[in-house]
């Protein structure tokens, strides 16, 4: 099959923000970007950490290239471990403006849209492979109300009739060098990131079939 036909699967990353210099989502999902991952071929996209902005780029990119499967990623600082996310909430809820200086209150991601999405990615398997390679992993039952939660509602909104393309969002960490300027801060390194992307893409390319017991962590 030729590499320009080969189907494809979408990573978004986005903007640094709230002062950072850097933002680990995309320079992690950019090293991924044209890889051949299972017979597909990785499309990643950098997406503006902008409520107004990051809507318009999203639907772009799902345009151009019409993936057979997309995960968004997001920085999560403070977080200790990758956050597989579970459920968009239909919220905005800014707690610090955009980076356009944009702070909504309480509004709907979409207005008369439903209360929640959950994500179509195999969490469980993602969750067992990427504990298998050593790289600490939970899954999540909140991805905030920032502009993570709205990029992931409005993936799932504009893939609901399409539940044969996987689709989700999961956090990621600081890199070291931005925990170094929060002391205490958790973080995990660009290698080791950029592995865990290809571990879970895997994953969703081809799930085990054994992956749906496996614990999502100390839960009741």
């Amino acid at each position: 099959m030729s590499y320009d036909v080969l189907p494809r699967v979408l990573l978004t990353g986005f903007e640094p923000f709230d002062g950072e210099p850097v933002n680990p989502s995309w320079e992690t999902v950019r090293v991924l970007d044209g890889a051949i991952i299972d017979g597909h071929r990785v499309a990643a996209r950098c997406l503006p950490t902008a409520f107004a902005g990051a809507a318009g780029a999203l639907q772009a990119a799902l345009r151009e290239h019409d993936p057979v499967a997309v995960i968004a990623v997001g920085q999560a600082g403070g977080r200790a471990q990758i956050s597989l996310e579970r459920v968009a909430i239909n919220l905005i809820d800014a707690r610090i403006p955009d980076n356009t200086g944009a702070q909504p209150i309480d509004e709907p991601v979409v207005a008369d849209g439903p209360a929640a999405y959950f994500s179509t990615l195999p969490l469980k398997a993602m969750l067992l492979a990427l504990r298998e390679a050593g790289i600490p992993a939970e899954i999540s039952h909140s991805a905030g109300t920032y502009v993570c939660n709205q990029v992931f509602y409005l993936l799932r909104h504009a893939l609901r009739q399409r539940p044969e393309v996987p689709a989700g969002f999961v956090h990621i960490p600081y890199f070291p060098e931005q925990a170094a300027r929060h002391p205490g801060a958790p973080s995990l390194g660009q290698v080791t990131l950029a592995e865990a992307l290809e571990v879970m893409l895997r994953s969703v390319l081809d799930p085990p079939a054994t992956a749906s017991g496996v614990s999502a962590g100390r839960e009741a």
